[in-house]
């Protein structure tokens, strides 16, 4: 398989930047995107492209993936990484987060892959790698509008892989538990973020974002003839 252009989102911190660091060191051709720019330059050069770009915005992702591929290659791979998590309780939580959790986990997850499909189409191959959480397969205390994401994530996933297998095409889905990112510090109930992190010591620590990042290039380096459906990685004292 040609290496070709990786495209990672949500590439200035936490899996999104680990995944980044692990293609790179593998030699492939990479677009970094992200809202946080100034996060990313350390990273350039290399054959790698960062570009501020918000995966809500469909204009200026489409714009920066087609920008990179004039450079670099047409897209063999896009990780779809990008992604908030802000925890609480529906009758409590503002309708502000459900939206905001909607727009980037699912609609920026669509944008991403109506973006890159007709290319991979095109030329008969690609592989595009969804970043989702146990949340699409188990629901958690005041998740429920996050785990409505992700298990959105986990169904589009599948569908749109029996869609596109014919083309050769590769569609995965890479399951995190527990990782220790800063998705957690973007929920503003200060209980339900001690009630976490007090999970958290319970099981003796939880993932780094470099145990996902190996979970994704494995996904992706196996030969074309193998698509890896599912990774679910968690600690291994976490128990759901």
């Amino acid at each position: 398989m040609e290496k070709g252009l990786v495209v990672i989102t949500g590439a200035s911190s936490g899996i999104g930047m680990e995944v980044a660091k692990t293609f790179q060191e593998r030699g492939y051709s990479l677009l970094l995107l992200a809202r946080r720019l100034d996060r990313l330059r350390h990273l350039e050069g290399k054959g790698t492209l960062c570009k501020q770009a918000d995966v809500t915005d469909f204009k200026g992702f489409k714009q920066a993936v087609h920008e990179a591929e004039k450079q670099l290659g047409p897209v063999r791979c896009l990780v779809n990484n990008a992604g908030v998590m802000l925890l609480g309780l529906i009758h409590e939580q503002n309708p502000a987060e459900w939206k905001q959790m909607f727009d980037v986990n699912v609609l920026g997850v669509l944008n991403g892959m109506q973006i890159v499909l007709p290319g991979m189409i095109q030329h008969n191959q690609g592989t595009i790698i969804n970043i989702s959480s146990v949340a699409g397969r188990f629901t958690f205390p005041a998740h429920a509008a996050y785990c409505g994401t992700k298990y959105a994530v986990h169904a589009i996933t599948e569908n749109v892989r029996k869609e596109v297998a014919k083309y050769n095409i590769r569609l995965a889905i890479i399951a995190p538990g527990a990782v220790e990112t800063e998705l957690l510090s973007h929920t503003t109930s200060s209980e339900i973020k001690a009630n976490y992190e007090g999970w958290k010591s319970q099981m003796g620590g939880v993932l780094h974002p470099a145990d996902i990042a190996r979970a994704v290039l494995y996904a992706f380096e196996q030969p074309p003839n193998v698509c890896v459906r599912e990774v679910m990685v968690a600690a291994t004292r976490q128990e759901p």
